[in-house]
């Protein structure tokens, strides 16, 4: 299984360890564990991004059921401006995305969980998407660049936006910034690209929690 690009070899042999979390999280509540070992950390504390924190204290009773892994921000923390390519091979960056409420999603045709998730994100955004809110799935396999294209093609998921980065550095971005210890990972991030909400591991996006959940979260645009 491909790993996620590292300066250090050793920390490709940790990658299934951090997927192995993940999916044994998932089953414990991994939640806590991901917000004490890692949601908490790092937190820039950028004075503009205390609105998505007044955000996600209000709208923090709807992460339960389907959502209820996801870990609200408590301090304001403004994300790295993600760089990555659209399906055409042209730079995009979060940043473009200003004035959307976005959930951010990292996958890979490797992690399992990701596969599984992918009809959960398509059906998020074919029932919210639009000019509010935005599902900006970013794929970061390494090697055969035609596989995640050739996987939601066959899976028939011709609603999400195809976002790649062949170096998996989003992956590090966030890393840095103590939110993405494994895959999958989503963030919810408001329209100033400032984190409302993360997860680690899948979740069910087309169900009626996660709906109710992402309309309170979204923010008209500019």
């Amino acid at each position: 299984m491909p790993g996620l690009p590292s300066p250090r070899p050793a920390a490709a042999r940790r990658i299934p360890i951090a997927i192995a979390a993940v999916a044994i999280g998932a089953a414990i509540g991994f939640a806590g564990v991901y917000g004490i070992g890692g949601l908490h950390r790092n937190a820039s504390g950028d004075p503009a991004c205390r609105g998505a924190v007044d955000l996600a204290r209000k709208i923090a009773p709807l992460a339960h059921g389907e959502v209820a892994g996801l870990t609200m921000a408590t301090a304001p923390l403004r994300l790295p401006d993600l760089a990555f390519e659209d399906a055409g091979g042209k730079p995009k960056k979060l940043s473009d995305w200003r004035g959307r409420t976005v959930l951010v999603n990292l996958w890979a045709t490797w992690c399992v969980p990701c596969r599984k998730e992918m009809p959960a994100l398509e059906s998020l955004q074919t029932r919210l998407g639009g000019a509010n809110f935005e599902v900006v799935a970013i794929n970061i396999d390494t090697r055969d660049p035609e596989k995640p294209k050739n996987f939601l093609k066959d899976a028939h998921l011709t609603r999400l936006g195809y976002y790649s980065d062949e170096k998996a550095k989003v992956f590090q971005d966030l890393k840095a910034v103590g939110r993405a210890l494994g895959m999958p990972t989503s963030v919810l991030v408001d329209g100033q690209g400032c984190e409302i909400g993360t997860i680690a591991g899948p979740a069910e996006w087309g169900s009626d929690d996660a709906i109710k959940l992402i309309k309170a979260a979204m923010q008209p645009a500019d």
